[in-house]
């Protein structure tokens, strides 16, 4: 592995920005860690790119050739239930979803490619805030990530829980969803809970609702297609002894086409209506995709799969995958430059093995040297 001697290193960078989380555009710590680590080994910075995101860039030869490998920083507002010295220091903040380690291998693959590099071009270290809510790469882009610098291919990475530790898998495509988040308000009559007839009770219709929503994915997408459509909240202005008039259901949908997303908004919004129609109410449906399907192209699919059976070996290498039903802010990055996002085992047991955003994940320390390992390979691989 090329980046074995780091280990150490590594480990302490990852476990120091474990215990000091921010959630998204506050990624201070991490941003002013990242920056001054970057200078540190020798490479152009660029700071305060979308408030805290950091650009370094590292060129070597005369070639015009570059990549651009991504690193989300951001924690989520969680509080973390581990028990190990390196637990967050923050209250309701934890790095439940592994972009420490992200963060930790990208710097790995700097600081190794700086030293030791043997390619002919230049590398972007692009390590971006506010994945969570997918609002950092677009923010990143809005300020000059692909004007104020010539990349010309993407890629990034994400842990996987209950992957073994030492593979790989990505796939050409769609591999991850998009993520669109929905709200139904629905305005009925409220009244006395013993006079029920004499109200459009919201609780009753919207409960009618939310079981209908239910048959769009088993009876409205075609079976081979996957699809997701979760009520995650419900409120009403009702009372203990009052029945609601008022109502708002929120959830979050996910879909791996927009040919599936479409019939999923417009089942919704069918459903929705008929069923309010039916008790002589009515009804809104908002309906916002706030993160599209992550699309990796066939040629950078081909040359991060390689890149991987390089380090790796065939027999620990997924070219074809499933595509996973979680959403990636990377996808927006990637509809704009040609990219391909790759996943990577966590590893099968204890927290390491625990699902994402889960208080009780922890990023497996061992995946370390394996990830910046696996950065430097593509970088000098790509860059010939």
């Amino acid at each position: 592995m090329k980046t074995k001697a780091l280990h150490n290193q590594l480990v302490n960078w990852r476990q120091d920005l474990h215990m000091n989380p921010q959630i998204g555009f506050e990624e201070e710590y991490a941003s002013k860690k990242v920056a001054l680590l970057l200078k540190e080994f020798g490479l152009e910075v660029h700071k305060n790119i979308a408030k805290t995101g950091v650009v370094g860039v590292l060129k070597k030869g005369s070639s015009n050739k570059s990549i651009g490998i991504r690193a989300d920083m951001d924690a989520l507002p969680i509080q973390e239930t581990n028990k190990f010295n390196y637990k967050s220091k923050i209250e309701n903040r934890m790095h439940a979803c592994g972009h420490d380690g992200h963060t930790t291998m990208l710097l790995g693959a700097a600081k190794h490619l700086a030293k030791h590099g043997n390619f002919d071009g230049t590398v972007y270290f692009i390590f971006q805030p506010d994945e969570e809510n997918c609002f950092g790469a677009k923010t990143m882009i809005e300020e000059g990530l692909f004007t104020k610098f010539s990349i010309d291919e993407v890629y990034a990475m994400h842990n996987i829980p209950a992957m073994e530790v030492g593979t790989f898998a990505t796939k050409k495509g769609t591999i991850t969803s998009s993520e669109n988040l929905f709200e139904i308000s629905v305005e009925g009559k409220g009244g006395h809970a013993a006079l029920p007839h004499m109200t459009k009770d919201v609780i009753t219709i919207g409960s009618q609702i939310i079981s209908a929503l239910q048959t769009i994915v088993s009876r409205k997408l075609d079976p081979v297609e996957k699809g997701v459509v979760s009520v995650t909240e419900f409120i009403t202005d009702g009372k203990k002894n009052i029945l609601p008039g008022n109502g708002l259901i929120k959830g979050d949908a996910r879909a791996l086409s927009n040919k599936s997303n479409e019939i999923i908004e417009k089942n919704m919004r069918q459903l929705a209506k008929g069923i309010c129609d039916a008790h002589g109410i009515t009804c809104e449906v908002s309906y916002k995709t706030t993160c599209p399907v992550t699309f990796n192209e066939s040629q950078q699919a081909e040359s991060a799969t390689k890149a991987a059976m390089t380090l790796l070996g065939k027999e620990n290498i997924n070219g074809d995958c499933e595509p996973r039903l979680f959403s990636e802010d990377f996808s927006i990055m990637s509809a704009a430059k040609p990219g391909c996002f790759v996943l990577m085992g966590n590893g099968t047991t204890g927290s390491y093995s625990k699902p994402l955003h889960a208080s009780n994940y922890d990023f497996n320390d061992e995946l370390l040297v394996i990830g910046s390992s696996y950065w430097a390979e593509l970088a000098e691989q790509q860059l010939k």
